[in-house]
């Protein structure tokens, strides 16, 4: 058992002994404050079936509990048998209502070793890590995966050494493995390499997993040519992505056999990137090592080496990381700190809108009415850097963020209009007013209302400190209707002036719902006239996350049923929230579903979508203005709703649409709308009644008049 690097809800140590795992778990103390009782389960992840495990706790080390388990496989042979995946949760009870779930976290060892085997079924459960750092355990046909835990280049040469896992050949003694080869695949054609791959002894492991003396022959080793790679495509001028593979040879109760694997993975405490150049055919090959981003594949890059490129690829690189720097931060404070003191610039407004990455939302709707109203301001946009494209033919004056010239406007500005937080080291000057519009009606809990935070790059009290730092500059916030007023007074503890005047942002919705305006938006995005929209637009998960500010989802979708079912009169139009990385593979589902995430505003995607699609989005609130149906696709509503925000009110039973759990259930209820046509249930009438009662199509002039005009 590890003591000296525990963390908090982390496995520290697992063991497979008599068909049983046993393992410990660190618990922070002040995670179990004020806490009535608290156990583990194993939750199956598609049908939330629970199995309760014994546990006891053994010791107190430094600020916590260790605890530890066991999970009895012959007790629960025929229910995992039925079942494919489960995880491992920590609930805490308060009380009878306040039930809290926490996913346990792994240690990320070679824990796929502690493998029971189904000979008779041919299947093996095991735990694993998944993408966000938790331990699971899962049931699985027989599969070959192999890791390399080192990767060296030398000359003209990457040599690598790891091992392989197919747990039949060190759990019985009917599998007899004779020949493993490497396979190299790559981005620019068919054409495969099979390379030899040597074999040795892994006594650590052995040692360490409780295996039959079969374990140790699982180590593997080689060596790739480097030159061989590029002479075998022949092809220089496009960026080659190679792909690994491991090809098994092997005899199995007297039958021989082959076996592909999974792609090969990189150890994780393994360090990447490496890099080498090579001269061949008088060129020079730049060759790249990593891992990919999400899975951790081994991914090995080859590309014509660009001397001036090069340098100027580090320069950048170099400048990023001093632009990001504490020090230059502390000089821009001084900075912006200085500049505030001269004379405001009267009239002169900054505007910005998810943190200078869109031309949207209730900013882009306050400006376009004062535009539209020929009003005497000097307006400016505050403009990522990395999103210049998005303001191009817009007809704004977008300054770059943080560039001299936006500091001297942000400084002397008279008014700051903004829908999300400003960096905290940014002073308010005292001539500057800040109208802060926010950007959805509350659903999940917000702010001081969080019980915890689950986001990278801070902790609860840190959180709530600095929000409640930003909000005490602003003069102004925008509330799209009383429910929202009393939770933003309480959540944002704020006292200022609070104008209840509905969100500008869906001005246009009232205003442009007409057949023409939808078919234009089509047209310019086109997107066929002669079927139905269905618009998905899920928001992103705290506790996923790739780095602050960069949110991992998983489209739980199955879009072959969905295309299967739909294609004919449906189209699927995604929506991912801004803060969401991912980059989406959607082969083979052209003419079907289509991405929009990066889609300037989600306003007009509103207006053509005849059919909303979301989760726990505050998008619901605003689409309710078009009175058309909607779905809530939830699947994993109580990790969400008791772990990682809660709810401002019964979603469950007050949400204006159903709420379904999987692929199934979504197809089942588009055409049950398309059959029977959609009939406004007595939650969407009373939803209607409580939220959107503002929004008439003129709370910008509302805005404009009381921060602008008055």
């Amino acid at each position: 058992m590890d003591l000296e690097n525990i963390r908090d809800n982390q496995i520290l140590d697992i063991t497979l002994k008599n068909y049983t795992y046993d393992f410990s778990v660190s618990i922070k103390d002040s995670f179990l404050h004020e806490i009535e009782e608290c156990f583990f389960i194993l939750e199956e992840r598609y049908n939330s079936n629970q199995l309760s495990l014994n546990y006891t706790k053994i010791q107190e080390v430094q600020e916590y509990q260790i605890f530890r388990c066991e999970i009895p496989f012959n007790d629960y042979k025929q229910i995992f048998l039925e079942n494919t995946i489960w995880d491992l949760y920590l609930v805490r009870k308060k009380n009878s209502e306040d039930v809290y779930k926490s996913r346990i976290k792994s240690n990320y060892d070679n824990i796929r070793f502690l493998t029971i085997i189904y000979e008779k079924e041919k299947k093996m459960f095991y735990p694993y890590t998944t993408r966000n750092g938790n331990i699971s355990f899962r049931l699985n046909d027989y599969f070959l995966c192999s890791k390399f835990e080192t990767v060296d280049l030398e000359n003209d040469n990457f040599s690598f050494s790891g091992y392989f896992n197919f747990p039949p050949y060190y759990k019985t003694n009917k599998v007899q493995v004779n020949e493993l080869k490497l396979v190299v695949a790559n981005n620019f054609n068919e054409h495969e390499i099979e390379l030899p791959v040597r074999r040795y002894e892994r006594e650590d492991l052995a040692k360490n997993y409780y295996c039959n003396t079969n374990i140790l022959d699982i180590g593997i080793k080689g060596e790739v040519n480097l030159k061989k790679l590029i002479n075998e495509i022949n092809q220089l001028d496009n960026k080659v992505y190679f792909k690994f593979y491991l090809i098994m040879y092997y005899q199995y109760e007297d039958q021989m056999d082959v076996l592909r694997s999974t792609r090969i993975r990189l150890h994780h405490l393994s360090k990447f990137p490496k890099k080498k150049i090579i001269e061949f055919n008088n060129h020079k090959i730049k060759f790249l090592v990593k891992p990919t981003k999400k899975s951790k594949y081994l991914s090995v890059q080859a590309s014509k080496y660009n001397f001036k490129n090069e340098v100027v690829r580090s320069m950048r690189k170099k400048w990023i990381k001093i632009r990001r720097s504490k020090e230059l931060r502390r000089v821009y404070k001084a900075v912006f700190s200085l500049l505030s003191k001269l004379p405001r610039k009267k009239n002169t407004i900054m505007f910005e809108s998810f943190h200078g990455k869109q031309f949207s939302d209730s900013p882009r709707a306050i400006y376009e009415y004062m535009m539209n109203n020929k009003m005497n301001f000097d307006m400016y946009w505050s403009m990522d850097r990395r999103h210049t494209h998005v303001f191009k033919d817009k007809n704004v004056k977008a300054v770059r963020r943080f560039s001299v010239k936006w500091l001297l406007l942000m400084a002397r500005a008279e008014f700051w209009v903004s829908n999300s937080r400003l960096p905290l080291w940014i002073p308010k000057p005292k001539h500057t007013k800040y109208l802060q519009t926010w950007h959805g009606t509350p659903l999940k809990r917000l702010a001081a209302d969080m019980d915890e935070v689950h986001m990278p790059g801070t902790n609860t009290t840190k959180y709530k400190e600095n929000f409640i730092k930003e909000s005490s500059k602003w003069d102004f916030l925008i509330s799209p209707n009383a429910y929202s007023t009393e939770i933003f007074k309480r959540a944002f503890q704020f006292e200022r002036k609070i104008i209840e005047s509905g969100y500008p942002r869906n001005d246009f919705l009232i205003n442009s719902n007409n057949q023409e305006s939808i078919n234009n938006i089509k047209k310019s995005n086109n997107l066929p006239l002669d079927k139905k929209i269905i618009l998905y637009a899920p928001t992103w998960r705290d506790n996923q996350f790739y780095a602050k500010g960069k949110y991992k989802f998983n489209l739980r979708m199955d879009l072959d049923l969905m295309k299967e079912k739909l294609d004919e009169k449906y189209i699927l139009v995604l929506r991912l929230h801004y803060l969401v990385a991912e980059n989406l593979d959607l082969t083979g589902y052209e003419d079907f579903v289509y991405d929009f995430s990066t889609y300037e505003d989600i306003r007009e995607l509103y207006l053509i979508a005849d059919l909303l699609i979301t989760d726990y989005s505050s998008v619901f609130f605003d689409y309710a203005n078009l009175k058309r149906p909607m779905l809530f696709y939830v699947y994993d509503i109580e990790e969400y709703r008791d772990n990682l925000r809660g709810f401002y009110f019964d979603f469950e039973k007050k949400a204006p649409g159903p709420l379904v759990k999987t692929t199934e259930e979504i197809i089942r209820e588009v055409l049950e709308i398309e059959r029977q046509g959609f009939k406004p249930s007595t939650n969407t009438e009373e939803f209607y009644r409580k939220f959107c009662y503002l929004e008439d199509g003129s709370a910008s002039e509302r805005v404009v008049n009381e921060v602008f005009l008055k």
